[in-house]
């Protein structure tokens, strides 16, 4: 496959330093790098981060500014714990941004993020506050160590603050994420659901949305190699994850709802339960 001169720059390998290190929670770090080409993304696009030594990894974007690009990581393997220990002035490769990106509606909006899948939905909703008519989040984790980003959610909502949820009852509901959504649809009329986060939870939001025929759109994630469409580890029913999306809207997501929350493939190339 012959590449474009911007796909081409964009996957060159680019050398940084890390400028910028803050802790969101016991386990999730934000760090900062400066990259023209990252700094330039849009809201659901990701990065592939090479950690030298170690592995490179696929990383969805929480913000991109002046030169400058923001992304958020939990320490949950070999590649992310070895990244946590790194400090402001330590290097690493970065490629991208690669994927497509959110749709930019209007009227009201709400977004359901899980985990550090806020963190692209927190770069969405900074997009979307001067547009819309109504922004609403739903924003789940574990435990209340784990919800990160909420003093940022509860700004950009409207009316009202956002709605924490943690699975051990520590801090909002006790329950997950999803498990407010049917009440909070009778209650209000959305012209778009985001979602980001477990593939588990975005089948559930999914099944919701489909139920009641709102448009959804959500970031997926799956194993990638590479970045750009050539391996095939990423494949999720007719689409390789990220190339054609990461962000999959609703005609999308119905076409793959066999494999959506159910399945994907393995290292190995097996199909394994998710």
């Amino acid at each position: 496959m012959k590449l474009s001169g911007y796909a081409t720059k964009i996957n060159t390998l680019r050398t940084t330093a890390i400028v910028g290190i803050k802790d969101e929670s016991p386990t999730v770090k934000t760090y900062t790098l400066q990259d023209d080409l990252c700094s330039k993304a849009k809201p659901g696009q990701f990065l592939m981060l090479w950690i030298p030594g170690i592995d490179e990894i696929p990383l969805s974007i929480l913000n991109g500014g002046n030169g400058q690009v923001q992304f958020s990581v939990k320490a949950v393997g070999d590649a992310t714990r070895h990244l946590h220990d790194m400090q402001i002035g330590d290097l690493l490769g970065v490629r991208g941004p690669f994927g497509n990106s959110f749709t930019e509606t209007r009227g009201r909006v709400l977004l359901v993020g899980g985990g550090t899948g806020t963190a692209p939905l927190l770069f969405l909703a900074k997009r979307l506050a001067a547009k819309i008519d109504r922004l609403s989040f739903v924003v789940g984790a574990k435990t209340r160590k784990e919800l990160v980003f909420l003093e940022e959610l509860d700004a950009m909502c409207t009316d009202e603050s956002a709605i924490a949820t943690t699975e051990d009852g520590s801090y909002g509901l006790h329950c997950l994420a999803t498990e407010p959504l049917e009440s909070l649809l009778d209650k209000q009329k959305f012209n778009m659901i985001y979602a980001c986060g477990p593939e588990r939870m975005v089948r559930k939001i999914f099944d919701i949305a489909e139920k009641r025929k709102l448009p959804m759109e959500a970031s997926l994630e799956r194993l990638m190699r590479c970045g750009i469409g050539l391996c095939g580890s990423c494949m999720i029913g007719k689409y390789r994850v990220c190339k054609d999306g990461p962000v999959f809207k609703m005609a999308q997501l119905s076409e793959i709802k066999n494999e959506l929350g159910i399945s994907k493939l393995g290292f190995d190339g097996s199909r394994i339960d998710i």
